[in-house]
């Protein structure tokens, strides 16, 4: 059992690559329409020692088998329409990410856990709103926590009338924290329970069961032990019948094969380096060398060798593994590289051929990625020379970036290219474009710059507003050196702060409700005495101690 902050050990390095032959603690079936998600933790098999997984509570490498499976349901089994999120023990479904793991990760591993799996929450919304994949929760036991949390990102909700299982969010009566993977929000924003109901709900460790669970829309539906299989099977081919996915053969997705060195991490289109002295990652993302295949056939037949697919999930895996397994990596620099007409050619594809569903797959995917940058708690610089290729979908980590320096060296060309990419197909977490972020104060200048034709040369960006900075060749090289060393000297803390604040500008969405309160709150509450300190709640839990707070409001 963890007693300290230093008991469970992250392991070294970290890979989010997995394969359903390698899952340990999901079992994960189909039966034409319908697949089925049956969760099976391995008490033993966490990702560190320190802690059992018991009553099928949940870890990191819990919910990277969970991220996998989604994936791989929308990429590989497009006949899949719904999928029904259960657990193969009995009179449990989940109780929540375990509570000694928590209690004995560092907090910058319960930041990235609970950003992760907030991730993985979103991406089933995700594929429901715009996949046609519907998802069916079937509690076939008692639902706590971050299992109720897991639940609410399903479309429905079926809960066993056992006269024993209840949903509950007990974190601020038991550990005194937070629902931190969006339980709160989702309760009143997206199921629309009623405040007041919703503050007693927060605030029983036992939960809520039965018919009042229904009536103050907890769940859906309650079903009586003797029905609760067949009502369970019954809808989730009601909702596949809704679905518009299609029936034909979908695409394997490969190991990524990437070479992990102390170094390095090196791609087919994708490289990462490090300058661990100054704490700087530089990305280097590579255009295409020859045309992208450009018909819904020939698409189908590269499969995960279709370059915008391959590219954005080496982009994915990299961002996974700087995250938790660098640190100390404060800042990354974005670079390109390659023929910039070549990314203009495959975002055309990609446009002409957006109802396809492989296309429509990928489209989201490279939206995920890309919001999975923005999330990061790590400072981008984008730096854009002579051979650049910040194009149109690739041109979205430069708007993504904190700031952009652009060479102006009148012997060396130097342009980037928006294309219809950046008109709002790739929204960010607050649902609107990065352009439209940008340009928030001067909502005209959006439209000013797509229908600009053909490259901005390095003075037309920074007149244009799309680049932050424009050396010359004179200072171009003391200019970019002394920026990302001023990043690393100041505090990581009130920068990961700072850029969540700018990173958002404008309205807000459930989605980013979820995560600048994880950022804001969850992170801070995770630090306080309350419950991390000698006698807080946290720390106190399964022990003989009882918790101690101080009842000050702060």
């Amino acid at each position: 059992m963890a007693t300290t902050d230093s008991v469970v050990s992250t392991p070294a390095p970290l890979s989010f690559e997995r394969h359903p032959s390698t899952y340990q603690h999901w079992k994960l079936t189909f039966d034409g329409a319908v697949a089925t998600l049956g969760m099976d933790v391995q008490e033993d098999a966490g990702l560190a020692p320190g802690y059992k997984l018991k009553l099928n509570s949940y870890d990191l490498g819990v919910d990277i088998e969970l991220a996998d499976a989604i994936t791989r349901i929308r990429f590989e089994h497009p006949e899949v329409r719904t999928v029904v999120v259960t657990s193969l023990k009995e009179r449990i479904f989940c109780a929540g990410a375990n509570i000694f793991m928590l209690r004995g990760s560092t907090h910058s591993w319960k930041v990235n856990f609970c950003k992760f799996t907030n991730e993985t929450r979103l991406g089933m919304e995700d594929a429901s709103e715009h996949s046609g994949l519907k998802f069916l929760a079937a509690l076939n036991g008692i639902c706590a926590g971050g299992g109720y949390e897991l639940a609410l990102a399903c479309d429905e909700i079926i809960l066993i009338d056992d006269a024993n299982s209840a949903v509950s969010l007990p974190e601020t009566p038991l550990l005194a924290v937070l629902p931190g993977t969006g339980g709160l929000t989702r309760v009143v924003d997206k199921r629309k329970v009623r405040r007041d109901l919703a503050d007693f709900f927060g605030t029983i460790a036992e939960g809520i069961k039965g018919k009042r669970a229904v009536e103050w829309r907890l769940v859906d539906a309650v079903v009586p032990t003797s029905r609760f299989k067949e009502a369970v099977a019954k809808r989730a081919l009601e909702l596949a019948a809704m679905s518009d996915r299609p029936s034909g053969p979908g695409v394997t997705l490969r190991p990524l094969n990437a070479a992990i060195t102390d170094d390095a991490y090196t791609y087919s289109s994708v490289s990462v380096t490090f300058d661990r002295t100054k704490r700087v990652a530089t990305m280097t993302v590579r255009a295409p060398e020859t045309p992208v295949e450009n018909t819904p056939d020939a698409i189908l037949a590269a499969g995960d060798q279709f370059w915008p697919l391959r590219v954005f999930r080496e982009i994915d895996d990299a961002i996974l593994r700087l995250r938790v397994n660098e640190r100390e990596i404060g800042t990354i620099v974005l670079k390109t590289e390659g023929d910039r007409a070549r990314v203009l050619e495959a975002d055309q594809v990609l446009l002409d051929h957006a109802g396809h569903w492989l296309v429509r797959e990928v489209i989201h995917f490279i939206k995920r990625t890309l919001k999975r940058v923005d999330l990061s708690a790590r400072s981008f610089f984008a730096v854009i020379e002579p051979g650049s290729a910040f194009a149109g979908s690739l041109f979205e980590l430069a708007l993504a970036a904190d700031r952009s320096y652009m060479l102006d060296d009148p012997d060396r060309p130097n342009s980037v290219q928006l294309s219809a990419m950046n008109a709002g197909i790739l929204p960010m977490s607050n649902g609107i474009s990065r352009l439209q972020a940008r340009f928030y104060g001067t909502p005209d200048q959006v439209a000013t710059v797509l229908a600009h034709d053909g490259p901005f040369e390095a003075a037309d960006a920074l007149e244009a507003g799309l680049v932050t900075f424009a050396p010359d060749e004179i200072d171009w090289d003391d200019e970019v050196r002394l920026a990302v060393e001023g990043r690393a000297s100041m505090s990581p803390d009130a920068l990961t702060g700072m850029e969540a604040n700018l990173r958002f500008v404008g309205p807000e969405t459930m989605e980013t409700k979820i995560f600048g309160r994880l950022t804001a709150w969850q992170n801070w509450i995770f630090q306080r005495p309350n419950a991390v300190g000698p006698k807080g709640a946290l720390t106190s839990y399964g022990t003989s101690d009882r918790a101690e707070f101080d009842f000050g409001r702060t």
